[in-house]
């Protein structure tokens, strides 16, 4: 659920100080330097767990039909981005009935919205969609179970890069939100070797205020792509989920 792939070529020292155009207030933070404490991925294992579609989790709550819609300027465009919970299903593990895990789709589509009015109009192009695949333990943590990109170039899909499966040889589920988010976790969110390998650090808890509102007991996590490098920040708030991703933001849509 990496958002705007086309978008990588930015360094992270714009990424991060394109945040700084948020307001927010830190309340707790890890020390500097202070090494994070790792989550096991045995949270998100199919043999060790049961599943369920009904994804309560406070920071990142997935009820099917809700939606979100965010808006930022990157590379001096104006881009927004689309986040659907279907009330469509996929499932993983088919035939391994010991593993088999049905999991929420999740649609992404990110464009270059000319007019920053959250609406994909006729003459407004397309970055990336992606379907996105996720169920909740019986613990409250979220699992990441994959998703299918389409990166376009110009009205044409150029590429799938990202694109993985957790049920694929070599792959595994990612945690993408504990149960009980503390600053100083670390964990993988996403587990392709060589496709899609990104791991997060919950750096603070603190408020953060969006176009959308004023969000307290927000956590601010930093994204970290170990194969191209690139880091990014976002902050999840209590109740709504995702209200910052890098430079866009969540607008009251």
């Amino acid at each position: 659920m990496k958002r705007a792939r086309r978008m990588r070529r930015l360094t992270a020292g714009v990424i991060l100080a394109s945040v700084s155009l948020v307001a927010v207030t830190v309340g707790s933070s890890p020390a500097a330097g202070a090494k994070g404490t790792p989550l096991s991925p045995a949270l998100c294992a199919p043999g060790q767990n049961t599943f369920t579609l009904a994804i309560g989790n406070a920071y990142f709550p997935l009820p099917a039909g809700r939606q979100w819609v965010y808006t930022g300027t990157e590379q001096g465009a104006t881009v927004s981005l689309n986040i659907t919970v279907t009330d469509t299903t996929e499932v993983l593990y088919r035939g391994q009935e010991k593993k088999k895990v049905t999991a929420r789709v999740v649609e992404e589509t990110e464009w270059f919205d000319t007019d920053g009015d959250g609406v994909i109009d006729a003459d407004e192009h397309l970055i990336e969609f992606s379907v996105n695949y996720f169920a909740q333990t019986q613990a409250g943590t979220v699992c990441y179970f994959g998703e299918i990109v389409d990166i376009y170039e110009g009205d044409i899909v150029s590429s799938h890069a990202g694109s993985w499966r957790a049920d694929d040889p070599g792959n595994a589920p990612g945690i993408f939100m504990p149960a009980a988010p503390s600053v100083g976790m670390t964990f993988q969110q996403e587990a392709a070797p060589g496709e899609a390998e990104d791991q997060v650090t919950i750096l603070a808890i603190g408020t953060v205020t969006v176009p959308a509102g004023t969000f307290t007991n927000a956590i601010k996590v930093r994204d970290y792509n170990p194969i191209d490098g690139s880091k990014g920040v976002k902050w999840y708030a209590p109740g709504v989920g995702l209200v910052v991703d890098g430079p866009v933001t969540l607008e009251p849509y």
